[in-house]
């Protein structure tokens, strides 16, 4: 697969480069920024020292690659096709949020629901990092029609999910020991998390109540999310089990799980418990893997027909 990359200095544009370096089917052809055009990609992107000597370009030629990636900040995407055309062979794999409501013919890249429409894809519109989360935690219940009552969602995520441009909450000095609450109840992922949640159960319509959090660590989404349910343990366990049997990445843990499980991986980890009438569901990924360029590379491997988990072998961070 030959790769091309718009928007190569970012957090995920840097770990897809990563990736798939390290693909045994992959070959990067360019990675496209105008900003820093002739630099070494490795300056930029650090980890990458004595991994690749590639440099960044401020040109690129569609019809070199089979495979694009689009890395750069929301709208830029709709900006980009309205400034170059789509050669009729190549795949798209958008990680903006442009076209997550399924326009201009993108499927939302989420494997575990659409994994076949995916695999029949050219473009494909890949989750936002809190929506992936969110939603892992609550398809099964949208899937059986169990959704009878308000979500209620509180979400953490590291300091690499505001992006690679500073800002007075991105900076060390502020976001080191801190803790902070942004865009409660407000936050953009909550229109795909419903576009998703109403296709699978059309009469949903409570409210979803999700109130961010900044932590004080790099990477990583951990999601606590409760409602109504009159499933047992036993039931709710069995239902999670069920619905993920074929799930490559998203795994159901009996054992409560935590951040470091998932942290440098394309693992998602949920949990369930029953406390009287409310089950309450843990959620786990990486967002900068498979909130965004694991997730990218799992849909590039379903789009391409080979093993979804090439490339994606990876180890947590744990310790």
């Amino acid at each position: 697969m030959n790769i091309g990359i718009i928007g190569g200095a970012g957090y995920t544009a840097g770990e897809l480069i990563r990736l798939l370096i390290n693909h045994p089917d992959a070959k990067i052809v360019f990675v496209h920024s105008e900003s820093n055009a002739d630099n070494l990609i490795s300056d930029v992107h650090s980890g990458l020292t004595g991994e690749t000597d590639m440099r960044f370009s401020d040109r690129f030629d569609l019809s070199s690659v089979d495979t694009l990636f689009l890395c750069q900040g929301h709208g830029q995407s709709s900006a980009f096709w309205a400034a170059n055309e789509m050669p009729g062979h190549l795949k798209v794999i958008d990680l903006a949020q442009d076209f997550r409501d399924e326009s201009n013919g993108y499927v939302y890249g989420l494997p575990e629901i659409n994994r076949e429409r995916i695999a029949a894809a050219t473009r494909v519109a890949n989750p936002g990092c809190f929506a992936t989360a969110i939603q892992l935690a609550l398809l099964p219940l949208a899937a059986s029609g169990r959704l009878k009552g308000d979500v209620h969602v509180t979400a953490i995520t590291g300091s690499t999910g505001a992006g690679v441009k500073p800002s007075a909450t991105t900076h060390f000095s502020w976001r080191s020991d801190n803790i902070s609450i942004y865009k409660a109840f407000s936050h953009q992922h909550l229109a795909e998390i419903r576009r998703t949640i109403t296709h699978l159960q059309p009469d949903f319509a409570d409210d979803i109540n999700f109130v961010p959090m900044r932590g004080d660590f790099a990477r990583g989404i951990f999601a606590s999310v409760y409602t109504d349910c009159d499933l047992s343990q036993e039931e709710a366990e069995q239902l999670y089990r069920d619905f993920y049997t074929a799930a490559v990445f998203t795994h159901v843990s009996e054992r409560p799980i935590d951040l470091k499980q998932v942290v440098n991986t394309n693992k998602a980890l949920v949990h369930v418990e029953k406390h009287g009438n409310k089950l309450h569901i843990s959620s786990a990924i990486d967002n900068l893997l498979k909130g965004a360029s694991g997730q990218a590379v799992e849909n590039m491997n379903i789009m391409h027909g080979i093993d979804p988990a090439a490339g994606l072998r990876l180890k947590s961070s744990a310790f």
